[in-house]
Parts: structure tokens; sequence; C-alpha cells
């Protein structure tokens, strides 16, 4: 048992307030983080690069506010947009893979 001013870790934290992985409501906290990774590591490359998401949205052929609502997590990029967003707008080749 954890003493009452004890810091928890970001598992325990997670396990206490949504549940062991697997469930239903952990699941939805998993791939809602992962999509706020992936705009977040546009938002970051973006920048890092001196763009605009005007500058970015020109290269890949969509719209600024398309950009803004995949970087703020509010739409999900589809894997071709994400593919258009590395490899025309940053210059880069984007790499998946699956773990099982």
């Amino acid at each position: 048992m954890k003493a009452k001013n004890s810091i928890m870790t970001l598992e325990e934290f997670k396990e206490k307030n949504y549940g062991k992985s697997g469930t239903a409501e952990r699941d939805e906290l998993e791939a809602g983080y992962e999509n706020f990774k992936i705009g977040a590591l546009i938002h970051a490359t973006r920048l890092e690069m001196g763009m605009t998401q005007e500058q970015l949205a020109e290269k890949v052929g969509t719209t600024k506010s398309y950009i803004s609502k995949i970087e703020n997590n509010i739409k999900e990029a589809r894997i071709s947009t994400l593919q258009k967003i590395v490899e025309l707008g940053f210059g880069g080749q984007l790499e998946l893979s699956i773990k099982l």
C-alpha cells in the first residue's frame, strides 16, 4: 500500500484511472495518446524546419486548417496524408512498424 504523499508512476496512474491495459477505457486512452504524439511530432518538426502551417499545407496540397487540426489532435491524419507531410512537406521518409 502506498503512503498518502508517495509518487505514482505513469503506468500506476493510468491503471488506477483508466483500468488495466486491454480494457476499453484504457485502449481509448492509449489510442488518443498515439494520435496526440503524431500531431506533436508534426508540429515540432515543422517549427524546427522554420515552416508555417500554411507553407507545410502548400507543399502537401492541403489547407492550413487541416494541418492545424492534425497538430492539435482535432483530426486524425490518414496514413496517406501522414506520408505526404513527411515526404513532400519535410523531405523525409515515413517508416511504419507493427509490434505483436
